[in-house]
């Protein structure tokens, strides 16, 4: 407020008496505080957050509130409004987003049946993402993978062993996947009363597992007692229990509907039956199946209407461009847009991205918490409880008096097999290899890959690294390696950011920076160093060969190389490319000569990876080399298996036994099971190691190897687990959260998503091995198991007591799991169905005294299709408590008598 000044009134004008009148009103007003501006309402704290975000959306025009229900919204600048990208992933880890700790994949969190421990990583996981997004934020960085908006946790049933992304979820069971999916969504989302940490979103809502090759157009029609039975008690555990903040449609149809744009799913279920108060995202470019797959309409603007009025705040994708046009046809109205938007602004300000940092709890996350010690501690313990031990005929632990190992196997030294998909950049990964040698330093390891992941794949990690010895940066240089310069460039252009001497060139920094580890280790600010995509790196040196002969020489990158030797160019791939592309050339080499080398890459965007790597004159072939070191050894470590290389979403893999992400085949590869069968022809002891995300057929390893361990992908400690695992310095616990069937079980369709003869709870058959099951070192008795009450509504609660003792020479946890079951069967009844589960750590000769507590009504209920209603139907029930579904130590019964009796 500008205050006139007084001397500007002319006294021959004015009247003295009113003039002496002006100015003591004058010098009054002058006196007064000027009143504070008033901010913006969407910017004033003291209103709410809905409130807040009405305001904000009334100032919009139609085309700015439609590009903000798109994935990439763009900045309103004379709003005040950032771009913002609601993309982020967090399934394991933060993911694709730079360095970050890697947790085992979700598959080998389920395994773990630990809930607290699903708790700790989830908020391990929360602080990682708080504190990379308001760095990102400080270097004014509003992409994809920086935001704090989570499209985690995969809560969809396992239902089928071939689905290459079950490796996401968490196994095959509705309850073990309710309970591990509210711990993550609670972790994720924290407990501020004010602030939500992250938004977790529940995926993919609700019948959808595969097959991936047909997503796009195949329309899901299980029974209704299916779909309320199974498909549907997880997400609605983790709406009403879990307050998940965001849900995620799915792009298959379901009942002729597409999930994404279902009003079954969304209206009728979601918000009217559950009473879900946040927003729904489509699945990426799901909207556009509608129109161009499903068919359900004809235009993009119908599509992108239907999907809003339907519930669908927030597309992934770019139809929701045409709701303008929609509009403007009738289609829906601008109030519809409106009520959308005002949802998805409300998500956003409840995560405090319009508040001042000081009053956000989460904004003080420092960046040190990446990577930090904690979290990798944690992720090895994470590693340690997720390990399940198939079998053990009595050779493990090993003994460290042995002398020999040798180590074999494709996944063995692969860090892949630690990863899974969905993963981020883990720092210092620690393969199988590295754990076992880490934990034997007395033991002398022989490692040898043996043969190819599977058949037909161009592998580059099947090349030996060209080793440091054979390398130096300058023909004067006691260095070993080669001379690495860094640039912030994709055409090695401008001065090196970077300049050091690398021993080896084998890097994967999948969507990292090369510097980010430098980052993770406090040597450079966030910021600095190399960008996460468009950089280009030049090694150079000179090679030195031990032997004369011809050496394959060979390059692999995601994007481009080229390799120079002497100056000339031997290979020659600079363009883009959306894996990892390898190429190699024969070269005849004197031994004593130094050789030029020059190795030119670069990196467009998204996964980074080099490789440079030979074979000597000579060398054997690696079946050969892999029997070779059987023979010499005291006992076998073979470790194979899958990795996320062969299994995982939509791929572009089409192997033996594999197809499109997906698994035609549940055995092992062929080339493995070969290798397999010749090692245990050569009389020496196999120890099997398998990584994957799925089950296994391993019935040959069953009946003919020593011991089987269970790895999953064990995350960024993987390695260091395994091996303690081996060694004895833990007891393996972990439980299957999904079955293994034998190689020759028939399975239902794999587009058949009814139930029947499908899961532990369904199939009638014997299974290689049961839902539930997993080895110890050590033995456990269950005693005294006691139900409070032989008769109980539905209402009412039942407590189960019991005893469990370890009777065994060795420390080790125990997973005591209760399932229920009817007495008598009704005609679609599932055989036995998990129903609690605790896992407890006991000493030699330690007790510990159990409960559970049952309520029929939410334990014992069932879908009835003709009443179209759950029922929790009266009779007798019988509780099976033990180590595994199929290993009840104990049982005791009772009965639930009607709500009216």
């Amino acid at each position: 407020m500008t205050i006139p000044d007084p001397t500007h009134f002319s006294a021959p004008r004015i009247p003295p008496r009113l003039r002496a009148l002006a100015l003591c009103a004058l010098a009054l007003l002058a006196a007064r505080p000027v009143a504070a501006e008033e901010p913006e309402p969407w910017l004033d704290t003291r209103r709410g957050f809905e409130e807040r975000a009405a305001a904000l959306v009334a100032r919009m025009t139609l085309e700015e509130k439609a590009a903000q229900m798109q994935n990439a919204a763009p900045a309103i600048e004379r709003l005040g409004v950032p771009a913002y990208d609601w993309w982020n992933e967090g399934l394991h880890g933060v993911a694709r987003a730079g360095q970050a700790t890697v947790f085992p994949q979700a598959i080998g969190l389920a395994a773990t049946f630990d809930v607290p421990l699903m708790g700790e990583v989830a908020t391990a996981i929360s602080d990682e993402a708080r504190a990379k997004h308001h760095q990102f934020v400080r270097e004014g960085a509003h992409g994809r993978y920086q935001g704090l908006t989570f499209w985690s946790p995969n809560i969809n049933i396992f239902r089928d062993p071939r689905w290459g992304r079950g490796q996401e979820t968490y196994g095959e069971d509705p309850y073990l996947t309710a309970r591990m999916g509210v711990a993550f969504v609670r972790g994720l989302q924290g407990d501020d009363p004010t602030h939500r940490k992250l938004d977790a979103t529940a995926k993919h809502f609700a019948v959808h597992s595969g097959p991936e090759a047909d997503r796009h157009h195949f329309d899901a029609r299980p029974s209704r007692r299916d779909l309320y039975d199974t498909y549907l008690p997880a997400f609605e555990a983790l709406v009403k229990e879990g307050q998940v903040d965001a849900v995620m449609g799915a792009y298959n149809r379901v009942y002729g509907e597409s999930a994404s744009a279902s009003r079954f799913l969304m209206r009728d279920l979601l918000r009217r039956d559950w009473g879900f108060t946040g927003y729904v995202v489509s699945d990426c470019w799901a909207i556009v199946d509608v129109w161009k797959n499903h068919k359900i309409v004809a235009t993009r603007e119908e599509a992108a209407a239907l999907a809003v009025k339907n519930g669908t705040e927030l597309e992934c994708g770019e139809e929701y461009a045409t709701l303008p046009a929609a509009v403007r046809r009738g289609l829906i109205s601008e109030a519809e847009i409106d009520e959308a938007v005002t949802r998805l602004f409300t998500a956003r300000m409840r995560l405090g991205m319009f508040d001042p940092a000081s009053r956000v709890r989460w904004a003080r996350m420092p960046y040190t918490v990446n990577q930090s010690p904690a979290h990798d501690a944690l992720a090895l313990k994470a590693a340690r409880e997720s390990l399940v031990l198939l079998k053990n005929d009595g050779i493990l632990p090993l003994s460290r008096s042995l002398e020999r190992i040798a180590v074999i196997g494709p996944t063995a030294d692969d860090t892949m097999a630690l990863l899974g998909n969905y993963f981020g950049t883990p720092a210092a990964p620690v393969t199988l290899l590295q754990g076992i040698r880490d934990a034997a330093p007395g033991i002398r390891v022989t490692y040898a890959r043996g043969v190819d992941l599977v058949e037909g794949r161009d592998d580059p990690a099947a090349t030996p690294l060209i080793e440091a010895t054979y390398l130096r940066p300058s023909a004067d240089s006691v260095e070993r390696g080669l001379r690495g310069e860094y640039f912030r460039s994709r055409d090695l252009s401008g001065a090196p950011a970077l300049v050091r001497t690398d021993a080896q060139i084998g890097f994967r920094w999948d969507r990292g920076s090369p510097t980010d580890n430098l980052l993770a280790r406090g040597e450079a600010a966030p910021g600095q160093g190399i960008p996460s995509d468009g950089f280009s790196i030049r090694w150079s040196g000179q090679l030195l060969p031990p032997v004369s002969g011809k050496y394959r020489i060979e390059a692999a990158a995601d994007d481009g190389f080229r390799l120079y030797l002497d100056g000339v160019r031997v290979l020659d791939h600079w363009t883009a490319s959306d894996r990892l592309r390898s190429d190699g050339v024969e070269l005849d080499l004197q031994a004593g000569r130094a050789y030029d080398l020059r190795l030119e890459y670069y990196d467009g965007e998204r996964d980074a990876a080099v490789r440079l790597a030979w074979r000597m004159p000579g060398a054997k072939p690696p079946f050969e080399e892999a029997l070779d070191a059987a023979r010499d050894a005291d006992v076998v470590i073979f470790a194979g298996g899958l990795t996320g290389d062969v299994e995982g979403e939509e791929m572009t893999v089409n192997y033996p036994g594999f197809a499109g992400g997906d698994r035609t085949d549940l055995r092992l590869p062929a080339t493995q099971r070969k290798l397999l069968e010749a090692l245990h022809a050569s009389g020496k002891p196999v120890v099997l190691v398998l990584t994957g995300g799925s089950a296994l057929a391993v019935d040959w390893a069953d009946a003919n190897l020593r011991a089987i361990l269970m790895s999953w992908y064990p995350g960024q400690r993987g390695g260091s687990a395994v091996a303690e695992a081996l060694f004895g310095d833990i007891s393996p616990a972990g439980r299957l959260p999904v079955t293994f069937y034998k190689a020759d079980e028939v399975l239902p369709a794999f587009d058949d998503y009814r139930m029947q003869g499908r899961t532990y709870r369904y199939f009638d058959g014997t299974p290689l091995y049961p839902f539930g099951h997993g080895l110890s070192y050590t033995r456990f008795d269950y005693q005294r198991l006691r139900v409070d009450k032989r008769t109980v509504k539905p209402d009412a609660t039942v407590r189960i007591k019991l005893r469990v003792e370890n009777i065994g020479e060795r420390a080790g946890d125990e997973v005591v799991q209760l399932y229920v079951r009817p007495v008598q069967a009704r005609p679609g009844d599932a055989r036995q169905e998990l129903r609690g589960f605790q896992r407890i750590h006991l000493r030699p000769g330690e007790r510990r005294a159990l409960t559970f507590d049952l309520v029929p009504e939410s334990t014992l209920r069932r879908y009835d299709e003709a009443r179209q209603a759950y029922i929790v139907p009266p009779g007798r029930y019988e509780v099976r408590v033990g180590g595994s579904s199929a290993d009840a130590r104990a049982t005791a019964q009772f009965e639930v008598k009607a709500a009216d009796d």
